[in-house]
């Protein structure tokens, strides 16, 4: 190849090569560097050495800048895909808990730990009256009779419960209200 100028081998050599390299990458931007960067290469070798068949070495050029670049391509493309795919487990990990997730299983054994406790913590009386109450269904006249107390004073002791278990439950009252309010 005789010394041409980068001007003319630009000239000559661009519109095959950028069509060449388009074919591969796909990408009007990319293809435009890739050339770019091959019709230098073979004006700077062409200045340094005397080249029989240009538009071989450059078709060699060509191939190689273009093999590298979908080379690093595909190495993201898999990247990316292991990312999304790892992305894609955890968030069906994510969604499977949440459909498993039952608050009111979760709740209940800490709801009745808490009223277990609580009611453990309240005079004996006023513990068997509410247990009558909530538990034996016994009406506030059966209790009082059973207890040899007046119905007033049944009334107080349940109220007096309700009252330690609306404050020891208020995290949960709406539960609470549902379990033991009628």
């Amino acid at each position: 190849m005789e010394n041409l100028s980068f001007a003319k081998t630009y000239t000559l050599y661009y519109k095959r090569a950028f069509l060449f390299v388009k074919s591969y990458v796909r990408d009007d931007m990319i293809a435009e560097d890739i050339t770019s960067e091959a019709l230098i290469h073979l004006w700077e070798t062409s200045k340094n050495e005397d080249i029989e068949h240009p538009l071989a070495l450059l078709t060699a050029i060509l191939r190689n800048k273009s093999l590298n670049y979908l080379t690093r391509e595909r190495i993201k493309l898999e990247s990316i895909e292991s990312i999304s795919s790892r992305q894609s487990r955890d968030m069906d990990y994510r969604i499977a808990s949440l459909r498993a997730c039952d608050p009111e299983e979760l709740f209940s054994s800490e709801i009745v730990n808490i009223i277990q406790r609580t009611l453990n913590s309240l005079p004996e009386q006023t513990r068997q009256i509410f247990e009558m109450s909530r538990y034996d269904q016994m009406s506030v006249k059966e209790i009082a009779e059973s207890m040899n107390i007046s119905t007033k004073g049944v009334e107080y002791h349940i109220t007096k419960s309700l009252r330690v278990l609306r404050y020891a439950l208020k995290d949960y009252l709406p539960i609470f209200q549902l379990l033991f309010l009628n």
